[in-house]
């Protein structure tokens, strides 16, 4: 299985409507873009542990979205629907990072290296 995380941080600045426009554009996409497996979404939690205090403040909320393979997760990419994602990352967004990961087990992860 694929996972396709995404970390993000929203302008300081926007309004109620930008914030339902962006989540309405990233639930149309999961919904209509039929490679999408799995989806999980959530808010940053501080709560005073020692890594924050060295942590960038890059990211207030997480997506991770699951592919069966790396072709499903390009069809995404590619579909119509993500394409208006990324209009709302540039209009909503002050920071995203985007990562790719191909999930294992842990005994396979320390074979591979």
């Amino acid at each position: 299985m694929l996972w396709h995380v995404v970390l993000m941080k929203p302008k300081a600045h926007l309004t109620a409507a930008d914030r339902a426009a962006f989540a309405a554009a990233f639930e149309r996409a999961l919904k209509n873009i039929p490679t999408v497996r799995d989806v999980s979404i959530g808010r940053r939690v501080t709560h005073g542990a020692g890594y924050e205090r060295g942590m960038p403040d890059t990211a207030d909320y997480l997506a991770v979205i699951a592919f069966d393979n790396l072709e499903g997760l390009q069809a995404y990419l590619r579909h119509p629907a993500h394409e208006e994602i990324g209009l709302k990352f540039g209009e909503t967004l002050s920071s995203a990072l985007v990562y790719d990961f191909d999930l294992a087990a842990l005994d396979d992860v320390a074979k591979r290296g």
